[in-house]
């Protein structure tokens, strides 16, 4: 199938509320679209790591989020062009309800607003388990909310039994919303969870596999693929120009002088410089990381290579720096402990000034200890399990020049975990975050960079230019 790059037939799955079934429709819908022999591009709205690694499995294809806080609305349609190129199809999952987004900030980072970026239909995921005639009324409410979201058809989830499909199509029917699918209940398809979301593929793969073809199934068998199809062709043209790692790093904003020790990164990168190895933390334990980053690293000069710190027992050959990413390190503390050979290349790595970069999990590894288990020892900082769940957007500042900032950077994040750090900040923090109360926050030391921000290079890219150039001067 030929498109215009600028046409990428697409859709977007909405739901009234989380819990409705939009991850099992969406990556549904990617694996039967996929198994029909189209290219499927996976998409999801909002900062979730864990989806896109489904969405991956259903499509063949690397999942990538599209989150309008964390990189701005300008940058969404530009990122989904880059994801989507040279696809038949793309499947977008939204985030919460259709119309939630970023708290305080109206429709920003919602599923309504990726929607009307990307000026693409929706298909709304309705949970019908306890109703029938009342699902007009509730449809009809959010198709009518914003005129500029244009709601495509429903597919009804959670449908008991024949008697109760009836009463639904037709309520949905004297509205005028077509049915687009009906799935009944089938438990076969539900996956664990873990903090708000599902369990990583990384950490269950077979079983994942088993789910994502149940999902397949499911979708397959109760939605109507021709009209969807039809539906995503009716998508609006795109006037945004693809966004492009290389190019993003040649117009990213000149950075101030940093204070000495850390050097500024050049404006473009020699052809002839030395590619220096930059090894990127993976396997179960560390499965959080936007496609992007590893794509801004060598579109700056790096050379990327993924290792496993839960099998790997030495950093890989040449390793000039690390990337740490999120995941559930406490739920391999045991064995991340036991790997005392990483441990060690991974402290002397730290104490040589190589650029590290840790988020979340990776703030955690490099702590004295994890729930009284031995970790690297790179930060004077103890971390433990907690009974609270921190979660939600944040807007920080670099308090300190470090690998990957100037000191004023001002970048936007997400928290997103139940661990505590002791302190939370060391004698030279990373962020000054302002909501939900004010605070200093993570470490720097050298060349590490250590916090609980997760964040978004795309909307940084002099970041990964800095963190490069470190590599080649440390």
């Amino acid at each position: 199938m030929l498109t215009s790059p600028s046409r990428v037939p697409r859709l977007v799955v909405a739901a009234p509320s989380s819990g409705s079934g939009k991850t099992t429709v969406a990556t549904g819908l990617m694996a039967a679209f996929a198994a029909r022999g189209l290219a499927v591009s996976p998409h999801k709205v909002g900062p979730d790591y864990i989806d896109p690694g489904y969405h991956s499995l259903a499509a063949g294809r690397v999942g990538r989020n599209l989150d309008a806080y964390l990189c701005g609305p300008e940058l969404v349609a530009p990122l989904f062009r880059h994801g989507a190129r040279g696809c038949d199809l793309a499947v977008v999952e939204g985030v919460m309800g259709m119309f939630d987004g970023a708290a305080g900030e109206g429709e920003l980072a919602s599923t309504a607003q990726v929607a009307k970026l990307l000026r693409a239909p929706v298909v709304l995921v309705v949970d019908a388990s306890s109703q029938s005639r009342s699902v007009a009324a509730l449809v009809h409410g959010f198709a009518s909310w914003d005129p500029l979201v244009r709601i495509g058809g429903v597919i009804l989830n959670k449908v008991a039994s024949d008697r109760h499909e009836e009463l639904l199509r037709e309520a949905l029917e004297a509205a005028g919303t077509p049915v687009l699918g009906v799935l009944r209940r089938a438990p076969q398809v539900d996956t664990p969870s873990r903090h708000l979301g599902l369990v990583p593929v990384a950490e269950r793969r077979a079983a994942a596999v088993e789910a994502v073809a149940a999902m397949a199934a499911q979708v397959a068998r109760g939605c109507d693929l021709d009209a969807l199809l039809a539906l995503a062709r009716g998508a609006g043209a795109l006037s945004d120009a693809p966004w492009d790692p290389a190019e993003a790093l040649s117009t990213a904003a000149a950075t101030p002088t940093p204070a000495p020790g850390v050097p500024a990164a050049p404006a473009s990168v020699p052809a002839a410089a030395r590619r220096p190895v930059v090894a990127l933390a993976g396997g179960p334990a560390f499965t959080f990381s936007y496609a992007e980053h590893a794509e801004l690293l060598s579109a700056a000069g790096a050379e990327t290579v993924v290792f496993d710190p839960l099998r790997d027992e030495r950093l890989p050959d040449g390793t000039d720096a690390l990337v740490i990413g999120g995941g559930f390190p406490e739920v391999y503390a045991a064995e991340l402990s036991a790997n005392e050979p990483l441990r060690g290349a991974v402290a002397a790595l730290a104490e040589s000034g190589a650029p590290v970069a840790a988020e979340c999990a990776g703030l955690l590894y490099l702590c004295r200890e994890l729930d009284g288990l031995p970790m690297c020892g790179v930060l004077d900082a103890r971390a433990r399990m907690s009974e609270r769940l921190t979660l939600g957007y944040r807007d920080a500042v670099a308090v300190s020049d470090s690998v990957l900032a100037p000191a004023g950077t001002r970048m936007r994040g997400h928290e997103f975990h139940r661990t505590v750090v002791e302190p939370g900040a060391g004698p030279v923090p990373a962020w000054g975050v302002r909501a939900p109360e004010r605070r200093v926050e993570g470490f720097v030391r050298q060349g590490v960079h250590a916090s609980y921000l997760h964040t978004h290079w795309a909307a940084e890219p002099g970041a990964a230019r800095r963190f490069v150039e470190r590599c080649r001067t440390s």
